[in-house]
């Protein structure tokens, strides 16, 4: 009775519309109760969720993230994409998926990456005679890469769900092949498309052109190699570099670019205070929720139910991405990748799947996640800078979807392709 209460009180709340941060907290204050315990557990649960150092990563990121949005960064980084890939054929959309790219390797979250790139790249796109959902699916497509790519604050989250035991500085470094793999499928569809719908190619601006533009986005991408070289040699820990993140994204701001005024840094503050103030609410009561799962061994009983259907590890791979991308659909990333990561990291575990692989695996299923509705951020961002229905982008979305999924697949069965890189910097 006790599992029925606190799954099914929690399926029931989500359904009716109510935030996730109280339907998990409210089902676990429920089961509590109904089993006898000291509802105080929920609280100190909660607290103890929260309360941990690692997690001031994600705010600094979030913050760094914002201040080069509003800072010019993001405008020199996509000069500089264009530059670089805007001859080929839908250049525009080569553009987007390499700014991205660089952008998320400096925000590390797909929704700044949509709303940023996006924000700059799909107004310009449908005057150049660009159709508005191709612009609005290869940004929405593009913004998961952001996820993949150090500093993704979801790797941070990942290896928090998981206890505290899977290295950060690995799952940043096994995120960055995984995530050029996906970059590329994805240029290559937008090329694909656009070759079926007839777009053009700019001329290439030529090698002097180029490199002045990637003088002038350097500051931006040099934030890359501080945080993921700071971070892979030990000098310091991953929040520590979001705190270095913070510093730099505004000293580049304010004495380089001199595009941020009080107003921006004043936005950028009470967004990332916002941001936070839900995430660590989810992270607290998610905590809670999972606590209740491990005092009744769920974790065990999923093991055994897979067994039962199989004991190979690439049914079982299949079967757990299948149940991810199906969670996905309604369900938001960050409590996702924290209610899944301690009920299927014991699973895959048993089955002898490398923590880390089993990150980048859990990540690139959320991100996907984020561009299916009905709870798909992403593409909800998308859409509104793109001035299109959701039914609009669903209807011509199959392509890049296609592309993220045969990516997911390449990633699953071919471990190498996330544990090569780490294994190089041991």
């Amino acid at each position: 009775m006790a599992y029925a209460i606190l799954f099914g009180s929690f399926t029931f709340l989500m359904l009716v519309g109510m935030p996730i941060a109280f339907c998990l907290g409210i089902a676990s204050f429920a089961t509590v109760l109904y089993m006898g315990l000291p509802p105080i557990v929920v609280f100190q649960q909660l607290n103890s969720g929260m309360n941990v150092f690692a997690m001031m990563a994600i705010p600094f990121f979030i913050f760094a993230g914002d201040l080069m949005v509003r800072g010019g960064i993001a405008q020199r980084l996509i000069r500089f994409a264009a530059g670089l890939v805007g001859h080929m054929r839908g250049g525009l959309g080569q553009v987007n998926v390499v700014a991205s790219t660089l952008f998320g390797g400096i925000s590390g979250s797909a929704v700044a990456d949509a709303s940023a790139v996006g924000g700059l790249m799909i107004p310009q796109m449908a005057a150049r005679g660009y159709d508005r959902d191709y612009a609005v699916n290869v940004t929405a497509n593009a913004a998961i890469i952001a996820l993949m790519i150090p500093p993704s604050h979801n790797m941070i989250l990942y290896s928090i769900a998981a206890g505290g035991n899977v290295s950060v500085a690995d799952l940043f470094t096994a995120g960055i092949v995984p995530g050029l793999l996906l970059a590329g499928a994805l240029m290559i569809t937008a090329w694909w498309v656009a070759v079926k719908r007839g777009y053009p190619a700019d001329p290439f601006p030529g090698f002097a052109r180029v490199g002045y533009y990637l003088l002038a986005s350097l500051p931006g991408i040099l934030l890359i190699a501080i945080i993921f070289g700071g971070v892979r040699s030990g000098v310091f820990t991953a929040t520590e570099s979001s705190c270095i993140a913070v510093i730099y994204a505004f000293l580049v701001a304010m004495l380089v670019y001199r595009e941020l005024n009080w107003e921006g840094f004043v936005e950028a503050v009470m967004g990332a205070v916002r941001t936070t103030a839900m995430v660590l609410l989810v992270i607290g009561t998610a905590a809670a929720f999972g606590w209740l799962m491990a005092f009744l061994q769920v974790q065990t009983l999923i093991i055994a139910a897979i067994s039962a259907v199989s004991d190979n590890p690439i049914i079982v791979l299949l079967m757990i991405n299948v149940i991810l991308l199906v969670l996905g659909t309604f369900m938001d990333m960050a409590p996702m990748v924290i209610i899944s990561t301690p009920i299927l990291l014991p699973v895959v575990k048993a089955f002898g799947i490398d923590p880390v692989h089993f990150g980048v695996i859990m990540i690139l299923n959320a991100g996907i996640g984020l561009n299916t509705p009905p709870v798909g951020t992403v593409l909800f961002v998308s859409c509104a800078v793109g001035g299109i229905t959701i039914r609009e982008a669903m209807r011509t979305i199959w392509p890049f979807f296609g592309a993220s999924i045969a990516v997911l697949l390449l990633v699953t069965y071919i471990p190498a392709l996330s544990l090569w890189l780490p294994s190089v910097f041991r």
